[in-house]
């Protein structure tokens, strides 16, 4: 192709890929979130192992909170909210039929 050269990029599109794999996975923030003014770092059980993921929340959550991954936001970074580490404790001592 005339002008092409190797290592040029020059009319191709980058694009963003999105690491779903993480949706859905619990782990422990690292370092806090800051809500809308910044990230922090989750590290998630995924794939066997753990992983970091940058994580952002609506609102800040300090260093240490149990999280749930819930939407990806690019490459190793998601959305995540507060999640207790038994789901099932916080139905208030339901007792099995």
């Amino acid at each position: 192709m005339p002008g092409w050269r190797p290592g040029s990029t020059r009319g191709v599109r980058e694009q963003a890929v999105q690491d779903e794999s993480a949706l859905g996975s619990t782990g422990v923030l690292t370092i806090g979130t800051r809500g809308a003014a910044g990230p922090g770092e989750a590290l998630l059980g995924i794939r066997g192992g753990t992983e970091a993921y940058i994580a952002w929340s609506e609102r800040p959550l300090p260093r240490g909170t149990q999280v749930l991954a819930v939407t990806a936001r690019g490459p190793r970074a998601v959305e995540v909210v507060p999640w207790p580490e038994d789901p099932l404790d916080e139905l208030g001592g339901i007792e099995p039929s």
